[in-house]
């Protein structure tokens, strides 16, 4: 039997059952999707498919649960060392800080595509090496290259914004 009859067969009940062991129809629906994921990626060897498919939704939302679990228990014994977040700006602050990143994206969009796309990598994190391949360059004309495109989007960003 394949993996479409079988949806067709067990979805409705597998859905069911699993709203009905978790009481939360997104977390059963999440189930159901990764236990027919995991028929089509590697389908039982049983004769049995149905049971296979209960008893892999059921193990998915224990997994989550014990997840869910060990994250509250974390949050509530460390709720004294658990890092705040930065106070949220002002109005006037979050509009400055908007403006500046529109700036920068049009900056950004003004650089040559492989100019714009080595400094996008090096600010994701990415080595010199990656860059160079990424980008078909050596390693060693990497760091040249962006301080090359730095300075292209120096010149692009004035200031001041009456320049």
């Amino acid at each position: 039997m394949d993996a479409t009859q079988l949806f067709e067969q067990h979805h409705a009940s597998l859905l069911r059952y699993l709203m009905r062991l978790t009481g939360d129809l997104d977390a059963a629906h999440d189930a159901a999707q990764e236990a027919f994921t995991r028929l089509v990626a590697k389908p039982p060897r049983d004769e049995n498919p149905r049971a296979w498919l209960f008893a892999v939704a059921t193990n998915v939302v224990r997994a989550g649960s014990n997840t869910n679990r060990r994250r509250a228990a974390l949050l509530h014994a460390g709720a004294g060392r658990a890092p705040h977040a930065d106070p949220l700006p002002s109005p006037e602050e979050g509009a400055m800080a908007e403006s500046d990143r529109a700036r920068v994206r049009a900056a950004l969009a003004e650089l040559p595509e492989r100019e714009r796309m080595m400094l996008l990598m090096r600010e994701e994190g990415f080595s010199h090496r990656e860059i160079a391949e990424a980008v078909g360059t050596t390693t060693g004309s990497v760091g040249t290259m962006l301080a090359r495109a730095l300075s292209l989007l120096a010149a692009r960003l004035p200031l001041d914004e009456e320049a």
